[in-house]
């Protein structure tokens, strides 16, 4: 019985191809929608999640915002790293700044900090050796850059031991760093590192009063308890004011992240659930003209035997099919929109196909089939075989 209802489903959607098709539209919109959307949103914050990963989820980052007449200085940073449960501690500023040599010329990001720097953000090194605390102390005038930086204004990666200027003042290049996503993504960016203490020189934005650091913990165990170290000696510092400062770690970024991501793919996904609702209700109206159209046909098979549930079962299948091979299209246009986005994209996001949304879609697709089909079905099934073979429309 089951494969006879699908058969003449299938003649049914077969033999009326153009309207099956514009049928199935809704359900394909509503599913290309679902599934590109929710898959962007996940594959956005997967790779920011990525990122934040990649700095290490020990990691604590700080901000004073007031300090009171009472600045952090390199000394407290120096003092802080000797807590049990810290592993270091970096200070970070940075400006914009003109890269220059006889090559070429960029704007760059010049950020000023010490030697922790490096094993704190996790950074890996092509060539030469990062920032080294005798280089703050002396005020050194050196400077590691990252990959886009050297090829850039060097021409070529082995540049260690050469002069780049910034703003006009010459630094010698003792290190290179390994390129990353960001050197090889259309949106490049372009780094140099350079001692703390020559970035105070280099520029008047800058003091010796520091107002960002970073800090690392022993251990992922024991990120909360030097957090509390690090907020313990700063409401000491700033008369116990909370909203001098702030304290924020990896785990809270990446809870933020996934509670961001939560609400985008519900909201998102709703929208595209009204898609596929308008789906359904096209599903709906379409079967009821077939039921129409198929009067006498129901009739003819009530008189030879067909039963009320035979007859419901055959309309019900039909409404389902339409509304799976509508799911179908719209999974396929999903995965294809999603390989050229991240084509386009190139190496900056790579978004993929969520298994778990595709049977989201599927279910979704299976419960507006048999919900938006039990009607049409239902007004078939109670038809009276007398009438509907009088029926001459």
């Amino acid at each position: 019985m089951m494969q006879q209802s699908v058969k003449m489903a299938w003649k049914s959607i077969s033999s009326n191809k153009m309207r099956s098709f514009l049928t199935m539209l809704g359900i394909i919109i509503g599913v290309l929608a679902l599934v590109v959307l929710v898959s962007l949103v996940s594959g956005a914050t997967s790779s920011v999640n990525d990122q934040i990963s990649s700095m290490g989820a020990n990691l604590i980052q700080v901000s004073v915002m007031d300090d009171k007449d009472k600045p952090v200085k390199l000394s407290d940073l120096e003092d802080l790293a000797e807590e049990e449960e810290i592993r270091e501690t970096a200070p970070v500023a940075q400006i914009n700044s003109t890269a220059s040599t006889t090559y070429a010329e960029e704007t760059a990001v010049v950020y000023g900090t010490t030697g922790a720097y490096s094993d704190i953000m996790q950074q890996e090194l092509y060539s030469g050796r990062f920032l080294k605390n005798t280089d703050v102390d002396n005020h050194t005038n050196v400077a590691v850059i990252n990959a886009g930086l050297a090829t850039e204004v060097l021409g070529r990666m082995d540049v260690v031991g050469e002069t780049i200027k910034l703003d006009g003042v010459s630094y010698m290049v003792v290190g290179v760093l390994q390129a990353d996503d960001s050197d090889t993504s259309t949106t490049q960016t372009y780094e140099a590192y350079i001692p703390y203490t020559s970035l105070v020189r280099l520029t008047d934005s800058v003091s010796m009063e520091i107002t960002s650091f970073y800090v690392s913990a022993v251990s992922e165990e024991s990120l909360d308890p030097a957090e509390e170290v690090v907020t313990e000696m700063l409401m000491e510092r700033f008369d116990q004011d909370e909203d001098a400062f702030t304290v924020i770690n990896q785990s809270t970024i990446m809870e933020a992240m996934e509670s961001v991501n939560s609400i985008l793919s519900l909201l998102l996904g709703g929208i595209a659930g009204i898609s596929l609702l308008v789906g359904g209700i096209g599903i709906m109206n379409i079967m009821l003209v077939s039921v129409t159209e198929r009067t006498r046909e129901i009739g003819i098979r009530k008189a030879i035997g067909a039963g009320r549930g035979v007859i419901m079962l055959q309309f019900l299948i039909e409404a389902l099919m339409i509304s799976l091979m509508g799911c179908a299209i719209g999974i396929l246009l999903s995965w294809i929109t999603l390989q050229v986005i991240s084509v386009i994209g190139k190496d900056s996001m790579t978004f993929a196909l969520s298994p778990g949304v595709v049977w989201i879609a599927v279910a979704f697709s299976i419960l507006i089939g048999v919900v938006f089909g039990i009607y049409p079905a239902n007004k078939a099934a109670k038809k009276k075989p007398i009438d509907a073979l009088r029926y001459n429309g």
